[in-house]
C-alpha cells in the first residue's frame, strides 16, 4: 500500500513532447510507472518513447483510461492545462512546472478542491511510491521500498535525506514533494493525514524550511491527530536573522516562520528535529 500513487496508477503526461516531458517520461517508464498517454495540442497521433500522444485529455482518458496526470507544460499555459485535467475528472495532478503566476495558482487550486481533485505542487519534484510508481523528476536510484512516509517542501533536501535513509536501510512507503510556492495543493497537514491513515506507513519524516507557518501548523496537527512516530528537519537554522529561502513561500513575518519557532513547535509536539539532514536516519533508528 502507498498514498495517492500506486503501481495501478495510469499516468498521462501533459507537455510530453517538450524536452523535460520527453526526458522524464523515459525515466518514469524505466522505473515501472504505467505511463499510458501523453497530451500536447496539435501533436495527436504521434508517439514519445512509445507512448501515444493525444490532442486533449478527454480523448486520452477515453482511449487509455488514464486516471492521473503530471504537468510539464510551460508556466504561461500551465493554468489551462491544469484546469483541463480537473474538468476531465482526474483525481491526482502533479504539477512540476515552476514560476506559475501567483494569480493562476490562486484560480485553479480552489477549483481543484471543489472537484475533489488532489494537486501536488506546483514547483515540486513530484511523488514516488518506491517499488511501485513515480510521477516526478526525482532520481529513482536513491529510493527503496519501506515503511517511512516523507513529506517535504524542498526537492534537493529530500534527495539528500532519502539517500541517507536508504543507506541506513530505512525504506520509504511514499515520498511527497509538496513544493515551496505560496499557493500549493497538498500541504504538510494533508500529507500527514494521509500517512496517518496508511497502514503501510509506520513512521513519518517532515522536511521543512524557514518561512511561512506550515511547520508550526504541522506540529500542532501532529500533537492532536498523529499517533505514529514523526521526526523532522528544518532547513535554514543557520541562516542570518531576516534571511529567507529562495522559495516564494518561504517568507518570515512577525516573528513567525523562523527556524527557532519551527524547532520549538516540533519539540513541543514531541517531534525530534535533526541538526543535519543526514541525522534523520539516526533519529529514525531511535523511534
Amino acid at each position: 500500500m502507498a498514498v495517492l500513487l500506486t503501481k495501478k496508477t495510469r499516468l498521462l503526461v501533459q507537455g510530453i513532447t517538450g524536452h523535460q516531458g520527453r526526458f522524464h517520461t523515459r525515466a518514469m517508464l524505466d522505473y515501472g510507472t504505467r505511463v499510458v498517454a501523453g497530451v500536447t495540442p496539435g501533436k495527436g497521433g504521434t508517439k514519445v518513447e512509445g507512448v501515444p500522444v493525444f490532442d486533449g485529455i478527454e480523448e486520452a482518458i477515453a482511449r487509455k483510461k488514464a486516471d492521473a496526470s503530471i504537468v510539464f507544460v510551460p508556466a504561461p499555459q500551465a493554468k489551462d492545462a491544469v484546469i483541463e485535467a480537473i474538468e476531465a475528472g482526474l483525481k491526482l495532478i502533479v504539477v512540476i512546472t515552476e514560476r506559475i503566476p501567483f494569480h493562476d495558482a490562486l484560480e485553479f487550486m480552489p477549483y481543484s478542491r471543489t472537484k475533489g481533485c488532489t494537486i501536488i505542487g506546483p514547483n515540486c519534484p513530484g511523488i514516488i511510491s518506491p517499488g511501485q510508481s513515480k510521477a516526478g523528476i526525482m532520481p529513482s536510484h536513491i529510493f527503496a521500498p519501506g515503511d517511512v512516509g516523507v513529506v517535504s517542501r524542498s526537492g534537493t533536501l529530500t534527495y539528500e535525506i532519502v539517500n541517507a535513509m536508504t543507506q541506513a536501510e530505512f525504506g520509504q512507503s511514499t515520498c511527497i514533494g509538496i513544493g515551496g510556492d505560496p499557493i500549493i495543493g497538498t500541504n504538510t497537514l494533508e500529507a500527514l493525514a494521509l500517512f496517518q491513515k496508511d497502514r503501510a506507513t509506520k513512521r513519518i519524516v517532515v522536511v521543512g524550511e524557514i518561512g511561512g507557518t506550515a511547520e508550526e501548523e504541522a506540529a500542532e496537527f501532529i500533537k492532536k491527530r498523529v499517533t505514529k512516530p514523526v521526526v523532522a528537519y528544518v532547513a535554514g537554522r543557520t541562516a542570518p536573522p531576516g534571511k529567507r529561502m529562495g522559495h516564494a513561500g518561504a517568507i518570515i513575518e512577525a516573528g513567525k516562520g523562523t527556524a527557532e519557532s519551527k524547532v520549538k513547535a516540533f519539540e513541543a509536539a514531541g517531534v525530534p528535529v535533526a541538526e543535519y539532514p543526514v541525522d534523520i536516519a539516526k533519529l529514525l533508528a531511535e523511534t
